[in-house]
This record gives structure tokens, sequence and C-alpha cells, in this order.
């Protein structure tokens, strides 16, 4: 069995932030990861080759990137193709299992993927390919890798997979017809009376949850309108008064900006998800509280509202982003807020931000999300979404002449008044 197997940058063993940029390279041998994978193989296959590709790259240039990727493989003839695993990578995941999908669905050549069970990637591939249950960090690269070798085997063998709990994978959704020795009304008799004694009880068929909200009316007079500004970025003010957790983060904060026209070098971040180079230099990059106060004082809006909200999202928990974006909704809702502006940067900083989206939309506020990996949005459930610049940097451009960035990131503004300004029914990208 031949496998191609795909990493990042990381674990490509070729840099950290500063080469998340890089394009595709084809090695022809195992590298990182692929090396204990091989390993594992034995003699039932053999890593002929390494696949690897910067995050922002990939999530930046996704269909350049997966013409280049899938050329590649397409000429090894692999019999199987692995990417990852991610863990809870959100960037990662989302190149891993979007990879693995047209690799089967294009190449018709079986892939296997690897990550956390709250990976935003999760929702692009788990219902075609087989995604291994991993860890949350690659602290569980051991227990990962053994797993995911051992699923390689199998569907290289074309063997049947075990049920989910018994192989390590991720739940797919399928239904099969099982064999048991005690009928259904048995069965269902002994669940209840465990129930009754207050046993753990499994159910036999786990109902999808389908969490959706209704898209907030959108304002009639932004002239008007209060609008706040709220980032998954991790731009805090000098010092991290509040000790906002560069990851995982356990709270949120807020901070006075109504005497200010900017964030300014008052503010930088803590994010520890993405290079802070070009978000240090100028934070309004990340948080456009600036063009907002232009908008301001220009009549185009009514008012920035007084308080900035701010927290860190890369491997943020859903639990915590959903009760940050509960806690603030309320705040927003109390103070009559009547719009909500929310910025997000990379993976699992996107699904936080798109989480706490629709917490304070819940509240009946219309809120735009804006982040450049504007499939996760989607698949979190957003309603509004903006699609912006480059996860280090998603409102501004240091490629650019200060007064050509400044262009740019007014024009991602006005789009995202536009947007909250529109009336929708269904999830809507601007």
């Amino acid at each position: 069995m031949k496998v191609i197997y795909y990493v990042n940058q990381f674990f490509g063993q070729i840099g950290g932030e500063d080469q998340a940029g890089i394009t595709p390279v084809f090695k022809d041998e195992a590298v990182g990861p692929a090396m204990g994978f091989n390993g594992l193989l034995g003699a039932d296959g053999e890593v002929v080759g390494t696949i690897i590709c910067g995050d922002n790259y990939f999530n930046e240039n996704e269909e350049i990137a997966l013409k280049e990727i899938l050329k590649m493989i397409e000429d090894k003839s692999p019999d199987i193709v692995v990417t990852g695993p991610a863990f809870n990578a959100g960037r990662y995941g989302m190149a891993c299992a979007t990879i693995a999908k047209e690799v089967q669905d294009k190449l018709n050549i079986p892939a296997l993927t690897g990550m956390y069970i709250e990976n935003p990637g999760l929702d692009v591939a788990k219902e075609t390919v087989i995604v291994a249950k991993t860890s949350d960090s690659a602290a569980g690269m051991r227990e990962a890798l053994p797993v995911m070798a051992n699923l390689a085997k199998k569907i290289g063998k074309n063997e049947e997979l075990g049920k989910p709990e018994e192989d390590g994978y991720i739940p797919r959704g399928e239904r099969r017809t099982v064999f048991s020795d005690k009928r259904g009304s048995k069965r269902a008799v002994e669940m209840l009376l465990a129930r009754f004694r207050e046993e753990e009880v499994v159910t036999e068929l786990p109902m999808p949850v389908f969490d959706k909200v209704e898209a907030a009316k959108a304002i009639k007079d932004l002239s008007k309108a209060t609008i706040a500004i709220v980032t998954s970025g991790g731009i805090v003010p000098q010092g991290n008064p509040d000790r906002i957790q560069s990851a995982s983060a356990q709270k949120w904060g807020k901070y006075d900006v109504s005497k200010i026209d900017k964030l300014g070098s008052d503010y930088y971040t803590i994010h520890g998800g993405y290079d802070p180079v070009y978000a240090n230099e100028i934070p309004d990059r990340v948080a456009p509280l600036d063009m907002l106060k232009a908008l301001e004082s220009e009549g185009v809006i009514g008012n920035v509202y007084e308080y900035f909200y701010t927290t860190t999202g890369t491997g943020t928990s859903v639990a915590n982003s959903v009760k940050f974006g509960e806690e603030i909704g309320q705040e927003l809702k109390d103070a009559g807020v009547d719009g909500v502006i929310l910025t997000s940067t990379w993976g699992t900083c996107t699904r936080c931000g798109a989480t706490m989206v629709k917490e304070i939309e819940r509240y009946g506020i219309p809120i735009v999300h804006m982040a450049t990996i504007t499939t996760i949005s989607e698949s979190v459930g957003a309603n509004r979404i903006v699609p912006t610049v480059a996860i280090p940097y998603p409102v501004g451009n240091p490629d650019l002449s200060l007064e050509d960035e400044n262009k740019l990131r007014r024009k991602i503004v006005d789009k995202a008044m536009t947007a909250l300004s529109t009336e929708i029914e269904d999830s809507t990208v601007f």
C-alpha cells in the first residue's frame, strides 16, 4: 500500500508562523509524523512521499493550493492519502479535511485524516472521509498515529470498519443494520429502567443537533444606529490588564474606546495563533475601530459604542465561545446597541468568533462576522459574513501604501455596514 502524507509547515519541519505562507512542496520521503506513521504500517504499506504546505497559503489560496496538491498526488498514484492529524488547529484542520475530501471526490483515491471533535474542519469531511478522533493538542500524537495507521490498513485492505468507538474514528451519521440477541422492546425497557436507577444510558441512535439562529432584522437607518466592535483576534490594551489567555481563553475583556479615534499603539495582540507583527504595528488591522470612528464622524452611522470587546479565539472551546457570546450579547442588548461587527483571524479563532456571533444574534442584534476563512463561519452558522484579507491582518494589507491600505480597509468596513442594513433569510456572504 503506497501512502502520500500531507502536513503543514510546522509538522513538515520547515518553520512556524513565519513559514505559514509557503506554497506546496513534495518530498520523496516521510517527514514529521509521517515517519512514525510509516513505522506503524509495518509490512502493510509505505509512505512514499510527503506534501508540505503553509496553513495560511492553503486557506487564503484554497483553489490554487488544491490544484497544486491534487496534481502532486495524482502524479504519484498512491493507494491512500493521509492528512494530519490536525488536533484542534483550525487552519490545519480545514486544509486536512478539504484535501482528504477532494482526493476522494476528484481522484477517487481513499483518504484518511484525524482531528479533535471541535476542529472546524470536521464539518467539511466527516460525512465522506474517515476522521480519526484525537485529543486537542499535539501531545496526543503518540495515541493518534496508531489509530490512524490501523484505519489506513483496514481501508487499504477493503476491510469493513468496526463501530466508531471500536476503531477510534468520529461517527459519520451512518445507520447500519446489526444483529442483537435482544429484541428492541426488551432493550428499550432495560434502558428505561437504567434511567430510573440513574445509571448511565447510551442511546443506540444519537440524533444530530441542528443549531441555527434566525437572522436578526436589518438596521433601517444606519445614521441613527449605535455600532459595537468585537474581536476574537486577541487585541488588548498594552500590558493585557485582564490577563486574557493567549490560547484556549477562559475570559473576555471590554475597554472604553469612547475618547480615542483608533486603537493605535495603546493596543497590541496577545493571540497565540498568528504572526503578531502586522497587528502590533496597526491593531486596527484586526479590529477596525478607526474606520468605524470615521463613519461616525461622517454621519454614516450614529455612533460607535463606547466599549470594545475582545478575547482570544485560538483553541478556545465551543462551550466558552458560547458563554462569551451570551455574556457580551446580554451587555450589548442592555446597552441598546443596534448592530455589531466581529472580526476573527485564524481557524479555531474563526470558529470561536462565529459561535459568538450566533449567540449575540440570539438577542435580536444584527451582527456581521468578518473573517478570512469564510467556510468555517458558514459551517458554524453565522448569518452575515464579510470576507477579509488575510489571517494575520483581516482588515488591512501591509503590502500596500498607507493610503491604498486605508482605502481597502474602508471598503471592507463599508461592506460590513451594507451587510448590517440588508435583510437576509439565510447565511449570506457579502
